[in-house]
């Protein structure tokens, strides 16, 4: 029920009426997008009819996405309403595909997050590309079990995520590769570069547990005491076992 005349309404009832603010009226206002038709003796905003109307025009637009500017020229403008709608919605369409964009790498960030847990052996053979990987493991802790090195290297790989996994793989491509290729070239032990490559190999198992020189030489005395370890290592080229020793 109106309470002015003229069928007008007061600012209260229109916000009611159309789930606005008063707050959001009046700042439509001020952005020229309505003009209240009059005033009540107390100075309030009163809405006629086709106020109303416009307002709830404005509310249809504003669903839209389009800014209260472009609101404003589409309202006052000749331009025929289907044309400015139709370039709105091209707008929408593209947002809605960088949405989908920003969606997609979220799910990858979500994936490489949730990732990051613990993986049980079988993952880990899958990832290192070596289906043997839980037997050696097996036969490692019935060797090595009861050694401070033992304890240590568990410690560190039991937290590491599959991407761990999967860098620790690349690294260890890389290093072999490297050592492969220092020996084609006839790379001297002893030089610079040989010394360098050394260290590397050192360096790279001491982030499981501590490797000093003279533990390094034992370790690298099992590639050629152990045909599995000399196979291995021959795949990138014949002799590279006995090499790396």
């Amino acid at each position: 029920m109106t309470s002015y005349e003229g069928g007008l309404r007061a600012v209260g009832e229109v916000s009611d009426l159309l789930g606005l603010s008063v707050r959001t009226l009046h700042h439509w206002e001020e952005r020229g997008l309505i003009a209240a038709a009059g005033r009540s003796w107390s100075n309030y905003r009163l809405y006629s009819d086709a106020d109303i109307n416009r307002l709830q025009q404005i509310m249809i637009y504003r669903a839209t996405g389009m800014s209260l500017q472009g609101i404003a020229e589409l309202l006052e403008s000749d331009d025929d309403p289907i044309t400015r709608l139709r370039r709105q919605r091209d707008l929408l369409v593209q947002k809605e595909t960088e949405l989908h964009r920003m969606v997609r790498a979220i799910d990858e960030l979500l994936g490489c997050a949730m990732s990051n847990k613990p993986l049980n052996l079988e993952e880990v053979a899958e990832i290192l590309g070596d289906a043997d990987f839980p037997a050696h493991q097996a036969e490692a802790e019935e060797t090595w079990g009861d050694t401070d090195d033992w304890t240590l290297s568990q410690q560190a790989t039991s937290g590491m995520s599959k991407a761990d996994w999967q860098d620790l793989r690349e690294k260890t491509n890389e290093l072999e590769q490297t050592l492969a290729e220092a020996m084609q070239r006839g790379v001297e032990p002893g030089s610079d570069e040989a010394n360098a490559l050394a260290e590397a190999h050192r360096q790279m198992y001491s982030a499981f547990f501590p490797v000093s020189h003279s533990k390094q030489v034992l370790m690298a005395c099992n590639y050629v005491a152990d045909p599995r370890f000399t196979a291995h290592y021959d795949k990138r080229g014949a002799g590279s076992g006995q090499r790396i020793r």
